[in-house]
């Protein structure tokens, strides 16, 4: 059972312990990720995902979304986040990694972890979502969500559920989960059981790997592990609306050498998103320009 400690700071090469998704998963695995260019840049774009076949301009490419970069926030370098949530000026974060997973609240401003709850060795935090006071916290392949109070961070509740735990969202009435696939589970909040599930497609191929996940005005963001690029999808049909390339948000050849994946999406309280990721020492918060106010 997780139980209150301080946040230690694990080593800056736990980022490789993630064991890659089985290669009966993928459509058309590959051991190495191709570079395909993007204009002027570059991108490690693993092959297996339809995604490759726009960027190599055999359908739509992704849009290079405007944006702007309203603040820049310290956040914790020794964080693997996978799960983010803003609620009343508070950032609660779900953290990876065996040995050292944990659900924070954070200070946005100064990043410093104002309460922690410890996750046991042999569980592997995932996706973390806000909804009726609760918060419900995946882990990857052990099969259990957890539920906390969000005022006290006091344990509620655990509840099994099949198969591995990515990402997770709400609607406001149902938990939305992610598991590596193309697939979408909408869950009972109280006891996990499947309410339907969605195949997530762009112009009919399925996209695989999606992670992270937020809920935004009736669009469900979701980011696709080992990739820049943030996805606009449709929560009824699981049709992909938009490939938002981000890739300038933080280009590679200007993190640490430490940092991991983009990962890690929330809804601020004046609508614009905040965005990091695994290891990153920087939470961005983004105004997209076609969408100025993104709040629920």
């Amino acid at each position: 059972m997780p139980g209150f400690v301080k946040a230690d700071r694990p080593g800056r090469g736990a980022a490789s312990c993630r064991a890659p998704v089985s290669e009966a998963s993928l459509q058309s695995p590959a051991r190495r990720a191709p570079v395909h260019l993007i204009g002027a840049r570059s991108l490690r774009v693993p092959c297996w995902l339809p995604l490759a076949a726009l960027l190599a301009g055999c359908g739509r490419p992704p849009r290079v979304e405007p944006f702007e970069v309203t603040a820049r926030y310290p956040h914790d370098s020794t964080a693997y986040t996978q799960g983010l949530v803003c609620a009343d000026g508070v950032l609660f974060e779900s953290t990876g990694l065996y040995g050292q997973s944990e659900l924070r609240r954070v200070d946005i401003r100064s990043g410093r972890v104002l309460a922690a709850v410890r996750l046991a060795a042999d569980r592997f935090g995932e996706g973390l979502a806000l909804l009726g006071g609760r918060l419900y916290q995946l882990t990857w392949k052990e099969g259990v969500a957890y539920v906390y109070d969000a005022a006290t961070l006091a344990l509620l509740d655990s509840l099994r559920y099949p198969g591995e735990g990515w990402g997770l969202a709400t609607d406001g009435a149902s938990l939305i989960m992610s598991d590596g696939s193309d697939s979408l589970r909408f869950v009972s909040p109280g006891t996990f059981r499947v309410q339907r599930v969605v195949h997530v497609r762009s112009q009919g191929e399925p996209l695989h790997r999606l992670n992270e996940l937020e809920y935004v005005r009736g669009d469900l963001f979701a980011n696709v592990y080992q990739t820049n690029f943030l996805l606009r999808i449709d929560p009824g049909t699981g049709t992909v609306r938009e490939v938002l390339d981000l890739s300038d948000l933080y280009p590679q050849d200007r993190r640490p050498p430490w940092a991991d994946v983009m990962n890690g999406i929330a809804v601020s309280d004046s609508g614009e998103l905040f965005l990091t990721g695994k290891l990153w020492p920087v939470l961005f918060r983004v105004r997209l320009a076609a969408s100025p106010d993104l709040r629920h």
